[in-house]
This record gives structure tokens, C-alpha cells and sequence, in this order.
């Protein structure tokens, strides 16, 4: 296999004009240039350069290697420099897993900015309702609502989202406004499937903070609820960062705001320990958590 530093010197030889010339630019010695040339003639079985007292000359056979070592050197230079530009600038695919609210509010409406600062990066967005291994998944990164308790991983909490007991217009017209706790029993209520948890409610009992409700209508994702809710299916408790515009909007009102208590939910970034993360999932996370803070 030819050497690339034989390569380099015999063009250096003919881009130089002599031994002398070329040993200078690639600070090597005269004789040493001249044994480079002399062992990759060896290995070629042909003569490149002709040489005399006053001049050096291409044979034919130089000439034609001439041409494709410009070109393999080219190629290596060019291969470097993408290389030096993926460790300076992030590329490359980035796996992100998520609950499909969370993909719809909180991910999806920012992934164009992020592409516009991180051109060279690609992304799937892969939504799921219940937790998964990362692994398994083949995901880089996963956003997370709630209490973390899997120690094998990493997190960076990118904010948390605010929790409100809402209702349609619609259904507080037909059914009347709760004007305190006890009387949510009359309502018909929305909740998830799973985990409990997700079922206490910030609200006060005579046991203490946190409401348990018992739902009428239960479902796995917060968006499901999130629409019974609009179209007036009863009374629900979710995040901020899923019904904010709806609020905004008017199409669901808070409801028993002087007795909510100020309950939020951590919003995380989790990925598996290692000794660093790689660029361009470390630039998701940091933008993550620059444009998410304080819009939660």
C-alpha cells in the first residue's frame, strides 16, 4: 500500500522544484526526501522523476500518479476538515423518546429552531405513553414528567409545569361551577390510568394535602384527557405546559383556584450515565433546557 508521507513528499518535490526546496517545506533533510522518493519508486517498479545536475523532469508514468495524489491528498485534507467540523460543530442523529403530549407541546413546537442553530443534526421523535428502556428503545435522550426513580440514569431538570383542576364552559354550564373540594363528588371526574399517583389531586382533605379522585373516564395519556376535557367530559387535573392555550383561549377554566395547592411537576431530560454525552445530545438538552425554563 502506498504511504500517504511518500505521497506527500513527491509532491512536494514537484510543486517545490527541487529536493532542497521540498525537504524545507515539510522540514525533513534533502537526503532524506530523496530516499522517500527513491523507496516509493522501489515499491512502484518505475521511474517517476527523472533527475540531472540542473533539473528535474516528470516521466509519463510520474506524471500520471502526479494527477490522483493531488487527488488522494485532496480527499484526506477534505476527509480532516469534516471531521474537525463534526468535533467542533454537533452532527449526527439524536433518538428522543417521549410521551406524545410532551412531544406535541413542549418538543415539537421548538424543533425548527433548533435545526436552524444545529443544521447538521438529525432527529427522531418517538412517542410512547408508558416508561421505557432507554437501550431497548435505542434512544439517546428521553423527556420525562414526575418523580424520577431509576438510578441507572442521568437527569437534568429542565423545569417543572404548574398543575390546575379544569373544565370546559360547556360542562360548568350544564353541571355548575365547584365552589369548594366536597362538592367535585357530584362531577364527573378525569383521570389516568396509571400510575396512581398521577390521581391525587392538589387539592386539601381532612387527611391532609393531595386529593385521591376516582375517575369516571380513565386514560393512559394527558392528551386524551386533555380533549375529553374540551368537549366537556368532565373535570380534569393537568400540567400547565399541556393547557395553557387552551386557558389562554377559554376553552377550559381553572376551577377551585383559591384551594389549589402550588403542585408541580418536574420536567426532565434523562439519558444513561456515561463519562460525557455526545455532542449533539448534549446541544439538545442545553437547548432544551434554555428555551424551556421559565415556559413550563
Amino acid at each position: 500500500m502506498l504511504s500517504v508521507d511518500a505521497l506527500i513528499g513527491f509532491v512536494a518535490i514537484i510543486d517545490s522544484g527541487s529536493f532542497s526546496a521540498a525537504a524545507e517545506r515539510l522540514g525533513q533533510t534533502p537526503s532524506g526526501v530523496s530516499r522517500s522518493l527513491s523507496r516509493l519508486e522501489a515499491q512502484l517498479g518505475m521511474t517517476l522523476i527523472k533527475r540531472t545536475t540542473r533539473r528535474l523532469s516528470l516521466t509519463e508514468e510520474g506524471d500520471w500518479l502526479l494527477a490522483r495524489a493531488r487527488k488522494i491528498l485532496a480527499d484526506l485534507q477534505e476527509t480532516e476538515n469534516q471531521l474537525a467540523a463534526r468535533l467542533s460543530q454537533p452532527s449526527g442523529l439524536v433518538r428522543l423518546n417521549a410521551a406524545t403530549p410532551v412531544l406535541d407541546h413542549l418538543i415539537a413546537p421548538l424543533m425548527a429552531d433548533f435545526l436552524d442553530a444545529y443544521p447538521l443534526v438529525r432527529l427522531e421523535l418517538v412517542s410512547g405513553e408508558t416508561v421505557v428502556d432507554l437501550i431497548d428503545e435505542r434512544a439517546d435522550l428521553a423527556i420525562r414528567i414526575g418523580p424520577l426513580a431509576d438510578s441507572t440514569l442521568n437527569a437534568r431538570q429542565l423545569g417543572s409545569s404548574r398543575l390546575r383542576v379544569l373544565a370546559s364552559p360547556a360542562y360548568l354550564a350544564i353541571h355548575g361551577t365547584p365552589t369548594h373540594v366536597a362538592a367535585l363528588v357530584r362531577h364527573r371526574l378525569l383521570g389516568f390510568t396509571a400510575p396512581h399517583s398521577l390521581n391525587i389531586w392538589p387539592l386539601p382533605q381532612e387527611g391532609g394535602d393531595g386529593l385521591p379522585v376516582l375517575p369516571v373516564i380513565a386514560a393512559s395519556s394527558g392528551e386524551t384527557l386533555r380533549h375529553l376535557a374540551l368537549t366537556g367530559a368532565g373535570v380534569v387535573c393537568l400540567a400547565d405546559f399541556l393547557t395553557r392555550q387552551d386557558v389562554s383561549n377559554g376553552d377550559l377554566v381553572p376551577i377551585l383556584e383559591s384551594e389549589t395547592l402550588p403542585w408541580s411537576q418536574p420536567v426532565w431530560a434523562v439519558f444513561y450515565k456515561q463519562e460525557a454525552l455526545a455532542s449533539r445530545v448534549s446541544a439538545l438538552v442545553g437547548f432544551l433546557s434554555e428555551r424551556l425554563t421559565g415556559q413550563l
